[in-house]
């Protein structure tokens, strides 16, 4: 009998500081090489906002507050061998620490929004950013 084909659940976050955005170039596949959000997996029997602290300060060495939930986003299977991710994005504020690419990320920075959308390969990253652009406060 074949796998069971699972469902991943994963967090992310759009960290803003002032007008600036974080954004991580992942370390990993899948998108090896892309620029993010920074966030994870979320592991079994872990709250999903446990899981975003966790691999925020994982990923970046920050920490954070969350602000307000984004939206869901789902990437689909576009091929054999990919997996289904399902996506849960908050809106964040910066709170401290200095930003050290770890874990699964290869470079970490803070951009400011305009050269951070630049930056993103997906679009629902992008549209994650704008949805979280009413919780930017100078």
């Amino acid at each position: 009998m074949p796998d069971a084909q699972t469902v991943t659940l994963a967090t992310g976050a759009v960290i803003f500081r002032g007008r600036e955005v974080l954004l991580i170039q992942r370390g990993r596949a899948p998108f090896l090489g892309h620029w993010s959000i920074p966030g994870g997996k979320v592991d079994f029997g872990e709250k999903i906002t446990d899981a975003l602290h966790r691999e925020i300060l994982e990923e970046t060495g920050i920490r954070m507050e969350i602000l307000g939930l984004i939206d869901a986003f789902e990437a689909l299977p576009q091929k054999d061998g990919e997996k289904h991710y399902v996506m849960i994005d908050y809106a964040c504020r910066y709170l401290s620490g200095d930003v050290v690419a770890g874990d699964d990320a290869m470079d970490a920075g803070f951009f400011s929004i305009p050269e951070a959308m630049s930056r993103l390969a997906w679009d629902k990253t992008r549209l994650a950013i704008q949805r979280a652009l009413p919780y930017v406060k100078d």
